[in-house]
C-alpha cells in the first residue's frame, strides 16, 4: 500500500492499493496531481491523487522496479529497475519510448536534470551513468 499523510496534522488522507507486492519507489509529478509507485511485482502504478484512483498500470520490465522519477515537465516518467535497465515511459499514453542498457546490475535510482535533457542513474553494479534523454 501507499499512504498519502496531511503532514501539518499527520491524519492520514487516503491509502493506495493495487500493486501485489512491496512498493520501493513512489514520485510525484511536478504539478502534485499524479503520483507514480514502482514495485517488486515489476509494475509501475500511475494515480490520480486527489481521488486516490489508479489511472494506469506501467508493464514491461522483467525484474523489481526500484525506482521512478518524473520529467520536470512531467511529460515523461523514467523507471530504474533490478532487470539492469531504464525505460522511458510517456506518461499521457502509458507508452514505452526507449530502453537504456548500459548497467550490469539492478538499477537502483534514476533522476532527471533540471533541465530534463540527462537522466542519473545509480546502479548495484557501482556506478552512475548520465544519459542524454532531451533535446
Amino acid at each position: 500500500t501507499i499512504k498519502i499523510w496531511e503532514v501539518a496534522t499527520g491524519k492520514e488522507l487516503r491509502t493506495l492499493t493495487g500493486h501485489s507486492n512491496g512498493v520501493t519507489s513512489v514520485a510525484y509529478s511536478p504539478d502534485g496531481r499524479y503520483l507514480a509507485s514502482g514495485s517488486w511485482d515489476d509494475t509501475i502504478k500511475i494515480w490520480e491523487v486527489a481521488t486516490g484512483k489508479e489511472l494506469r498500470t506501467l508493464t514491461g520490465h522483467y525484474g523489481e522496479v526500484y525506482s521512478v522519477a518524473y520529467s520536470p515537465d512531467g511529460r515523461y516518467l523514467a523507471s530504474g529497475s533490478g532487470d539492469n535497465t531504464i525505460k522511458i515511459w510517456e506518461v499521457a499514453t502509458g507508452k514505452e519510448l526507449r530502453t537504456l542498457t548500459g548497467h550490469s546490475s539492478g538499477v537502483l535510482s534514476v533522476v532527471y536534470s533540471p533541465d530534463g535533457r540527462y537522466l542519473a542513474s545509480g546502479s548495484w553494479d557501482n556506478t552512475i551513468k548520465i544519459w542524454r534523454v532531451g533535446q
